[in-house]
């Protein structure tokens, strides 16, 4: 073995990953959740408070 270990670069190496995975999930938690929102129906208090687009003379 020419050089030991390096313990704390794969505890790190491994923190990473594991960061990267939690976000790489997190975010397809929101496209999903986006989505949702997206397809769902809009109810009568969203339509209410929607703004009107049409102008009126």
């Amino acid at each position: 073995m020419a050089f030991p270990p390096n313990y704390n670069q794969d505890r790190t190496n491994r923190a990473r990953a594991k960061a990267r995975k939690a976000l790489e999930k997190q975010l397809r938690r929101d496209e999903k959740s986006a989505q949702r929102k997206q397809d769902r129906p809009m109810t009568d208090a969203e339509t209410a408070s929607a703004p009107d687009t049409e102008e009126q003379p």
